[in-house]
């Protein structure tokens, strides 16, 4: 039986353009806007494509680990290496020290955020028990007491 449709753009080296498009931080939108299709021609080559898949998926674990490791650097402060270049009387100076980051609250609310979610969300969620009772009175009752 002949196989109907268009053939496939897809080629064997996108596997490898995925990974690293993914490295960088696109999104399956991104990726077929690259490659010229449809976001459902990115689904289905994952489907048809089980190498496809893996590359994009290993791309996108890799970049995003680097992310939470940065965020959560961030979120703690950190110290690193550095050099501070200056010219003095004509010369280039160059002195080796380190370098200090202090906690970031912006990546602790974050971080806290989307981890506990529970406890650290804006909008507290109160149970309450028991009863409401609703009196009506005339308006006059109300000044006569």
């Amino acid at each position: 039986m002949a196989v109907m449709g268009r053939p496939t753009k897809y080629k064997p080296e996108y596997n490898d353009q995925a990974y690293k498009l993914c490295l960088l931080g696109h999104t399956d939108e991104e990726l077929a806007s690259f490659f010229e299709v449809d976001v459902s021609t990115i689904n289905n080559w994952k489907i048809d494509y089980p190498e496809f898949f893996e590359s994009i998926k290993k791309g996108k674990e890799i970049s995003d680990g680097e992310v939470v490791q940065a965020l959560y650097k961030s979120a703690l402060g950190y110290s690193h290496p550095d050099v501070d270049i200056k010219v003095i009387d004509g010369r280039i100076v160059e002195t080796e020290l380190t370098k200090h980051h202090p906690p970031n609250p912006t990546s602790m609310i974050f971080w806290l955020k989307n981890r506990q979610s529970k406890k650290w969300r804006d909008k507290q969620v109160t149970e309450h028990e028991g009863g409401v009772t609703i009196e009506n009175k005339p308006l006059s009752s109300i000044f006569d007491e």
